[in-house]
């Protein structure tokens, strides 16, 4: 289905019948990343899966979106179509929006997958890497032509950047760049509904630290654990995602 939010198309793909799930990816992925899971979801529930603005099908942001303006977007489409009590699934920067809708929101079941929203302690050398990023961009745009000081930074970017920024618009840099400092941990207490965390022991981006600290201070949650995986533990070891997804959701 085509969703309009603030003039933005927004693509969701419905299959199903039952009380509503929502599948929130990851950045830089698109709602074909869990099509295994919907299929399998759909089976007895109604499951929407988002591409988010700014991938796959939808527009990009018209503005500096944040985490808090793509779970409104959620929230006002939840809202907009009577659906009472979702369940909801985030992987990654999907469970950032997850943690924000699940503190706020009646929700019936969270399953958070190497998820994003604990603020990474930062080594000296990241801050160096900023900074001296940033004073470049600075003396490049204050001193040299502009084309001469784009081919630069575009240079500098390239070499210290992460595939996710390198790979991202103008528009979605500037977005990545706030949303990875976004610091959810004091919303996690508020979640109420029960919560599966499911994460790779190897994953590098959202380590396993993290969901440690997520068990922690959720009331509810539970971890399990899907060794040998990394961020991705999901597609890693489908089999027992599947396992445990079919458990958490009482599939027969």
């Amino acid at each position: 289905m085509e969703y309009i939010y603030n003039n933005h198309k927004i693509f969701i793909d419905v299959q199903g019948e039952g009380e509503p799930v929502l599948l929130l990816h990851g950045w830089g992925c698109t709602h074909a990343i869990f099509a295994p899971l919907q299929q399998l979801l759909a089976q007895q529930y109604k499951v929407y899966n988002f591409d988010f603005p700014g991938f796959g099908e939808s527009d990009e942001p018209s503005q500096v979106w944040g985490t808090e303006e793509y779970t409104r977007m959620v929230e006002t489409f939840v809202k907009e179509n009577n659906i009472e009590r979702p369940a909801l699934v985030g992987h990654s920067f999907g469970g950032r929006i997850s943690i924000i809708f699940a503190s706020r929101n009646e929700t019936s079941r969270v399953v958070l997958v190497d998820a994003a929203g604990i603020k990474p302690k930062r080594p000296f050398k990241y801050y160096w890497k900023v900074y001296t990023f940033k004073l470049l961009k600075w003396l490049c745009n204050t001193f040299l032509p502009q084309k001469t000081a784009q081919a630069i930074i575009d240079k500098r970017r390239k070499g210290a950047g992460s595939s996710d920024y390198n790979n991202a618009s103008p528009m979605m840099r500037a977005i990545l760049s706030k949303v990875v400092n976004e610091d959810l941990t004091p919303l996690l207490p508020a979640i109420k509904a029960p919560t599966l965390l499911f994460w790779g022991n190897n994953d590098t981006a959202t380590p396993l630290s993290d969901a440690k600290t997520m068990e922690r201070l959720i009331p509810d949650a539970g971890l399990v654990i899907a060794h040998g995986t990394g961020h991705f533990s999901f597609l890693e070891n489908a089999g027992l995602f599947a396992t445990v997804m079919k458990n958490f959701f009482n599939i027969k």
